[in-house]
């Protein structure tokens, strides 16, 4: 099973070790189902997380450690196809890396715009929590 993790719950997972999110990234490090992103995604994950809001959360190591595991064990996209499904256009790449790498969930934290769409091209979009319970 594939499934692309919105930046969210990414970012989340390392804020706050335990919680649901840093569950399913550890489910995913120890090979429960395969993970797929794109340079897109890793250059936002990267900028995000030198945000003031985010960074006094983060420790630099840990943004490192994640981004180095998703270039070793994920499948990373390099091309895109263009949508405009979500309203936020930043929401957008990571809805056609779940549409080009055909994956069978979307996971987000996002319940204002990527949650609210709850399909795309026949993808469900769930929450950390509802996968991680699947899984």
């Amino acid at each position: 099973m594939r499934i692309v993790v919105d930046t969210n719950i990414l970012i989340s997972a390392l804020i706050s070790p335990g919680n649901i999110p840093d569950q399913l990234y550890q489910l995913w490090l120890d090979k429960k189902f395969g993970l797929v992103t794109s340079q897109w995604q890793i250059a936002e994950l990267r900028r995000v997380s030198r945000y003031d809001g985010v960074k006094k959360y983060l420790k630099t190591h840990e943004v490192g450690h994640l981004v180095n595991s998703l270039r070793e064990k994920a499948l990373i996209l390099e091309d895109l196809p263009t949508v405009s499904y979500s309203p936020d256009p930043d929401d957008n790449p990571i809805l056609a890396a779940g549409i080009a790498g055909e994956v069978h969930f979307i996971v987000s934290g996002d319940k204002s715009d990527i949650l609210e769409l709850q399909v795309v091209q026949g993808i469900p979009i769930v929450t950390a929590r509802a996968f991680v319970e699947l899984l």
